[in-house]
């Protein structure tokens, strides 16, 4: 009789699949809230000079009827500083403000007093490169 019959190390590798399906919907998640705003559809002026930056903390949506609008969100200029007051930050806040490509430029103005009300001292304006 064979008692002491070495035996063959066997690895399973379904616990370890199981895993990997886990981080690869963890890391799908976590990217999808990376993208901000996604969900609104504005038409960007264009610019030569258009740089990427890293993404805002906050992203005002300027459209063409004046209205403007953070996460969804239509905000007035005061709803908007009390918003933006009530950050822990407000002075190192990032403000990208992505307008309308005919928004009055007295509603940009309006947004970045509105900003400027509240501390928020880097402000973005949002373009899309030229087309060359």
């Amino acid at each position: 009789m064979n008692y002491f019959e070495a035996k063959k190390a066997r690895i399973e590798i379904i616990p370890m699949i199981d895993i990997m399906f886990f981080l690869l919907v963890f890391f799908i998640m976590i990217t999808l809230h990376m993208i901000p705003n996604a969900g609104l559809k504005t038409q960007l002026p264009s610019s030569a000079s258009a740089l990427a930056l890293p993404p805002p903390k906050v992203m005002v949506t300027l459209s063409t009827d004046g209205s403007m609008s953070v996460d969804g969100r239509v905000l007035t200029p005061a709803q908007l500083t009390s918003m933006l007051s009530a950050r822990p930050d407000a002075s190192h806040t990032v403000v990208t403000i992505a307008g309308s490509k005919a928004a009055q430029i007295q509603d940009l103005v309006a947004v970045m007093d509105a900003c400027r009300a509240a501390g928020v001292s880097q402000i973005a304006l949002a373009a899309q490169p030229a087309a060359k």
